[in-house]
């Protein structure tokens, strides 16, 4: 019998996936005749290209992200999880930092832990998080201007992109709506330079975003994961991410823990 070749294997098990929904290691071993840990050298492949994600004794499609929630159907979502992820990430601030709080709820509820201290500089593209800091922290506020997306309440485009090129930022805490192992992606293309631009403005880049954010993709690839020092999500990231993450040398702190 011809030994099937990696990429005619994993043509094999995207056909499948995309057939069934979910399939089991189980069944992948025996219908491609191959060893576990065979089958999960591939889905580690195709995790990392964005094309599945592996759950619990199986994997499933990357689900597709064709429009982003609005700001206001964000601030409901997982709104436990993101104020974890925000008190976690608040700890991890050095005294007398200046900082980006990226565009999006679970960053918002990073600026909700904030408020009381006034050693801080935070740059944001977000007019919420703008707003709340104005009315409840002695924060000094560096926003970037730019064009107005009225569903997220931000700022994107080559304006803010450029507003952060001009700053010099510690510690950059970045925003997902979708993420995998190969990467942020957004539905928004006009998000895609401001992510890059915070990339080349900071020292150290954080990305927060709770799980369910996690083996989503869409249309633009924005970062590529290995540009976080850090990730901080919650203690629904799949195991299989969770040891994913680590095997990138990025570290991995868990909310909730």
């Amino acid at each position: 019998m011809k030994a099937v070749i990696p990429v005619e294997r994993h043509q094999q098990i995207l056909a499948l996936v995309a057939e069934r929904g979910v399939v089991s290691i189980a069944e992948l071993t025996e219908r491609l005749a191959v060893s576990h840990m065979t089958i999960r050298r591939d889905l580690q492949k195709l995790e990392e290209q964005g094309a599945v994600v592996t759950v619990s004794g199986g994997v499933q499609s990357a689900e597709r992200v064709a429009i982003e929630p609005s700001h206001q159907d964000k601030e409901g979502m997982s709104s436990q999880q993101k104020a974890a992820i925000g008190a976690l990430a608040a700890r991890q601030i050095p005294p007398n930092s200046c900082i980006y709080l990226d565009a999006g709820t679970t960053t918002l509820a990073l600026a909700r832990q904030i408020g009381e201290r006034d050693d801080l500089t935070v740059v944001t593209n977000d007019f919420v998080i703008a707003g709340y800091l104005i009315e409840t922290s002695q924060c000094k506020i560096i926003h970037t201007g730019g064009t107005v997306c009225r569903e997220n309440r931000s700022c994107v485009g080559a304006a803010a992109a450029q507003a952060l090129r001009n700053l010099f930022i510690d510690l950059a805490f970045i925003s997902a709506s979708s993420w995998s192992m190969r990467g942020l992606s957004t539905p928004n293309e006009d998000k895609v330079m401001v992510k890059q631009a915070i990339i080349d403005a900071s020292r150290r880049r954080v990305l927060l975003s709770d799980s369910s954010k996690y083996g989503k993709v869409a249309t633009y690839l924005a970062l590529p994961i290995g540009v976080f020092d850090t990730i901080i999500t919650d203690v629904h990231l799949p195991e299989s991410a969770r040891d994913a993450i680590l095997q990138a040398n990025i570290a991995l702190m868990i909310a909730g823990e």
